[in-house]
């Protein structure tokens, strides 16, 4: 068992789906492996400039602080538990975690967050501090948020339907072109989880059952537009995807709506920009904030526009795997007021 003073840190990013994952296989919900397998294809980016950082000790009881405030240990008891179960462990885990944009409100913080835990974790809980290979960290992290099996890997990831594990596609070197413009519309967190909505459109929704069958073929698309660096066919399958999951929502029996009005003026404004030839494709996941496809050629026309209509928090390009920080010099967990630089094009470099 580790040492209770010893101290392991690890950063994960969000990781942004392009391709939706929306809905789960149904399993027994008792066993970790089956825990939150997908019933879609995912295709996704990693997000550089947004990131998730933990910073884990061994401790007599499991406890999670998030962004300086305690958290209800039963939403993480199934990840503590697949783990030291995988590594035949009883170490316990006090943790304390923070991101530098909003949680809870449509940014993914979920699947930077377990990604960074299962990493972090697993150093802890092995008996040579060498955290688990990545494959194994993606199934552990599934457990906690299906979204994060795919944060553990950098660059463009695909996560198949009723996968264990996501796999990398390519590296963020594949495209160092791309950005994504992050527009926050709201701090608030969401009304309903993503988990609970997502179960209520499984089995409340008459248009399920389709958005299952057309996935296949948006997913393989979306792969051969990545293939080669595509915007423009990857902005279309992008759209088609989130918009499609949405209509999945609306049929949801209370109906699910994450949008607020000017998550509406920004989908407008991307239709604006692409009629006049700017390349903006607008994606959302569930809750209001949108995020934005360009590249760095677009990218000041995409800024002054969106400005316009909501507040542009950060320009990400695709990021980074999942990293263990360095033993000797563990960084606080982020606060959630962390500063970004300006999201200007040098800043997004």
């Amino acid at each position: 068992m580790s040492s209770l003073s010893s101290s392991y840190g690890a950063t994960a990013h969000p990781s942004l789906a392009l391709v939706k994952y929306w809905g789960k296989l149904p399993g027994d919900g008792g066993r970790p492996e089956e825990a939150n397998l997908p019933a879609t294809t995912s295709i996704a980016v990693t997000l550089n400039r947004l990131m998730s950082r933990v910073t884990v000790r061994a401790a007599e009881h499991d406890r999670v602080t998030l962004d300086g405030v305690e958290a209800k240990v039963e939403r993480f008891t199934p990840f503590f538990d697949a783990l030291r179960a995988r590594l035949a462990s009883s170490v316990r885990f006090a943790v304390e975690s923070g991101n530098n944009f909003p949680t809870a409100a449509g940014l993914a913080s979920s699947s930077s967050g377990f990604a960074a835990l299962a990493l972090a974790c697993s150093a802890c809980a092995s008996p040579d501090r060498t955290p688990l290979p990545p494959t194994v960290l993606s199934e552990l992290a599934r457990v906690g948020s299906g979204s994060a099996a795919r944060a553990v890997f950098g660059g463009f990831t695909r996560w198949s339907r009723g996968a264990a594990a996501a796999e990398q596609l390519y590296p963020a070197a594949h495209w160092p072109e791309l950005r994504v413009v992050v527009l926050k519309i709201s701090d608030a967190s969401k009304e309903i989880t993503s988990r609970d909505a997502m179960e209520r459109t499984r089995l409340t929704s008459p248009y399920f059952a389709q958005w299952v069958e057309d996935n296949a073929a948006l997913a393989l698309e979306a792969e051969r537009a990545l293939a080669e660096r595509d915007l423009e066919r990857l902005g279309t399958v992008a759209r088609h995807s989130y918009l499609r999951m949405f209509a999945t929502m609306l049929g949801a029996d209370p109906p699910v709506l994450y949008w607020l009005p000017a998550s509406v003026a920004a989908i407008k404004r991307c239709e604006r920009l692409r009629a006049a030839g700017i390349a903006a494709f607008e994606t959302m996941d569930a809750g209001p904030q949108v995020k934005v496809l360009t590249t760095e050629h677009y990218l000041e026309s995409v800024l002054a526009a969106l400005a316009e209509v909501g507040e542009v928090f950060t320009v990400c390009s695709p990021g980074p795997d999942a990293a263990l920080d360095p033993p000797s010099n563990l960084p606080p967990a982020a606060s959630p007021t962390t500063p970004l630089d300006p999201p200007t094009k040098s800043a997004s470099r």
